[in-house]
């Protein structure tokens, strides 16, 4: 009788731990279901420091703004405008300058207010929204930095063709296709916002980007990097194969020229497009394909800042400074403002 109900009262005795056991892995899973739907909005950091030098960035920030959309737009207004300005080349850089406009507009205004508030919240529909512009605007870049380098090899390597291979109609196709190719991004946008956001909501960045949004994922995301390096990477791999084709064609026929005068004078006529396509390329592949291990966090909004700020910043002096073109087009616009009879 004693062994009997020692037995029972074992039996008894397991069953509340079995429950409570399945309890709490039932309240477990209802507390993470809770924790990936309760992440409505991300939180940037941006740059934490003291005041003072948050002010002194957002001055810097501000006025890199200012300059970057004043000139950007200065040279879309020449290149409409002046009929010095109409050739396929500056057509080209117009459509850099559009695209420098519309990124610095997604990018400077949010990290104005986060340096002004020492942070700020996003939504993840705002968040997501600007990744998929930053994305597409890059991609456009990429692809229209290697249509201005083909332009240049057809200039050099076929002067005389030139005229009848880049004619107007084929400039706005060849922007058209720039264009079009950015929205395969979209699948990369539709492929991040699958993703389950718990947790932990802070982003130590500047803005939306790829690499700090898959690191607050709480699924899986090998799939998700597998994908869109395979999305990415021809995106990023054939503008450069065209790049580096046009310019190892172009350093042939300028090796060919007997006078170093006219080594200079013709390679001066892409030395401009050859600076702007080393600072953003460099840039691009430090941050995103081959990172230091030793790259810090401020090191990464530092490297994105200058592709994303300083770069639509830099393009437009760099083409008016070395371009005697637009110099004489900057001229002829002032003196029709100034003097509108003579004009």
């Amino acid at each position: 009788m004693i062994i009997i109900h020692l037995w029972d009262h074992r039996r008894t005795e397991g069953k509340p731990r079995k429950q409570n056991k399945e309890m709490n892995t039932e309240a477990k899973q209802l507390s993470d279901e809770n924790n990936r739907t309760a992440v409505t909005e991300f939180f940037l950091l941006g740059f934490q420091g003291s005041q003072d030098l948050r002010i002194s960035l957002f001055c810097l920030f501000l006025v890199a703004y200012c300059g970057a959309i004043c000139g950007n737009l200065l040279i879309i207004t020449l290149v409409s405008t002046s009929k010095i300005l109409q050739t396929p080349m500056y057509f080209f850089i117009s459509q850099l300058s559009t695209c420098d406009v519309l990124l610095h507009t997604i990018i400077v205004p949010n990290l104005l207010h986060i340096l002004l508030n020492n942070g700020a919240a996003i939504t993840l529909n705002e968040c997501f929204t600007q990744f998929y512009f930053f994305c597409s605007l890059e991609a456009f870049e990429c692809l229209v930095l290697a249509v201005m380098s083909y332009d240049r090899f057809v200039a050099i390597c076929n002067p005389l063709r030139y005229t009848s291979i880049m004619t107007s109609r084929h400039c706005v196709i060849l922007i058209i296709i720039c264009w079009l190719m950015g929205f395969p991004i979209s699948l990369a946008y539709t492929i991040i916002k699958k993703l389950n956001f718990c947790g932990h909501n802070i982003i130590d960045h500047v803005f939306c980007d790829l690499i700090p949004l898959l690191e607050l994922a709480c699924s899986d995301t090998f799939f998700v990097y597998l994908e869109l390096y395979l999305i990415g990477i021809p995106i990023v791999i054939i503008p450069t194969t065209v790049i580096v084709s046009s310019y190892t064609y172009i350093v042939r026929a300028v090796l060919r020229i007997p006078s170093s005068t006219g080594r200079q004078k013709v390679f001066s006529t892409c030395s401009s497009h050859l600076i702007v396509v080393s600072i953003f390329y460099w840039t691009i592949f430090s941050v995103y394909l081959a990172p230091s291990k030793r790259q810090t966090l401020t090191m990464s909004k530092i490297l994105s800042l200058l592709y994303t700020v300083f770069t639509p910043l830099v393009n437009p002096i760099i083409y008016s400074l070395r371009n005697k073109d637009i110099k004489k087009a900057i001229q002829e616009t002032f003196l029709k403002c100034v003097f509108p009879r003579c004009g």
